[in-house]
């Protein structure tokens, strides 16, 4: 059993690419021996204030088109979460019961906020999505900082940044240039493909 660690935010829609895609490929290999560790990056503290829904749907206006027009169906930028740190927290102690039960919840959070247009700072929502996983424990925000310290002294620069071995990269699945006030954003065929093949080298 091997592990990936992607440190990143659960409001990222930059991330919510990139598993998708990472997920789908290991479906596709067959490799559920290679489990991905997704750890604490609240933008909020990087950026020192709360992520706006109003930026987070703008950036989706410009990347749904381009690469994703099958994500983000349900997202509503009215009903944003003023703060990730829950969520994270919540992802936190997934993990702790097992890799298996991390990843689910880490995914569900995700699909919960962008297709589903919940608000996942809601603790009656984080209660009904840990009853759905059998978490009785929606965890310690202390942790979210424990592991954000931790990805900054270990070179995290943003949301998502892989560690694979000696491997650490950031965003490496999408190619995102800006033109004036609008994103170009495509999948970088190379680096994914590269990223796949650390990922699930033999």
């Amino acid at each position: 059993m091997s592990q990936i660690e992607i440190y990143a935010d659960v409001v990222c829609p930059f991330t919510y690419v990139g598993l998708i895609r990472l997920f789908q490929e290991r479906s596709a290999l067959g490799r559920e021996d290679v489990r991905f560790r997704i750890r604490s990056w609240p933008l909020e503290r990087v950026n020192g204030e709360p992520v706006a829904g109003s930026f987070i749907g703008h950036e989706i206006d410009e990347i749904a088109p381009q690469i994703a027009p099958d994500l983000f169906t349900g997202f509503r930028a009215d009903n944003f979460p003023s703060t990730s740190i829950p969520s994270l927290a919540l992802t936190i102690a997934a993990y702790s019961i097992s890799d298996e039960v991390g990843e689910g919840v880490a995914m569900a959070l995700r699909r919960a906020l962008f297709e589903d247009g919940l608000d996942i700072a809601n603790p009656r929502v984080l209660q009904q999505l840990a009853a759905e996983f059998g978490i009785t424990d929606l965890g310690d925000p202390a942790l979210v900082e424990s592991e954000y310290q931790a990805g900054k002294l270990r070179g995290v620069v943003g949301s998502p940044h892989f560690l694979i071995g000696e491997s650490s990269q950031f965003c490496p699945v999408l190619d995102i240039t800006k033109d004036d006030d609008h994103l170009r954003v495509k999948i970088d065929e190379p680096a994914m493909n590269e990223l796949f093949k650390l990922c699930f080298a033999p």
